[in-house]
């Protein structure tokens, strides 16, 4: 468990709670009170595929993200816009660790400007600063 110190950082630092694993689970229990996790999950499926190595195992995470996130109707699909879209399809023509950054981005900016504030809120996170 984070301590309060550290957790009322994460009002400024969307950033700093994603990369804390207690902020991250915390964040995403958030989320998924309020049925917008996709989101946290998508970031965190960005992250993963950009560590990998192999060109094999990134055109096969390219194409699970993108059937689980991207595409129309897919099932955890993520709210961006159709430009985002068309430019993630395009970069996924040839897979690379950055195919997903605009999109990722996208994401991370939504986050911030409305899941963060919410969450900062919340009687979860209130909890954490005590």
């Amino acid at each position: 468990r984070p301590s309060p110190e550290e957790a009322l950082q994460w009002r400024d630092s969307l950033e700093k709670l994603l990369q804390n694993p207690y902020g991250l689970a915390s964040f995403r229990s958030f989320l998924r009170s309020e049925f917008s996790e996709e989101n946290a999950e998508f970031w965190v499926a960005c992250e993963d595929y950009k560590k990998t190595k192999s060109p094999m195992k990134m055109a096969e995470k390219a194409k699970k993200i993108y059937e689980e996130f991207i595409q129309t109707e897919a099932p955890k699909e993520v709210n961006i816009d159709h430009f985002t879209k068309v430019v993630t399809m395009k970069n996924l023509v040839e897979p690379s660790p950055s195919s997903f950054d605009v999109a990722q981005k996208r994401i991370f900016a939504l986050m911030e400007k409305d899941s963060l504030p919410r969450f900062v809120r919340s009687e979860f996170y209130q909890e954490l600063i005590k």
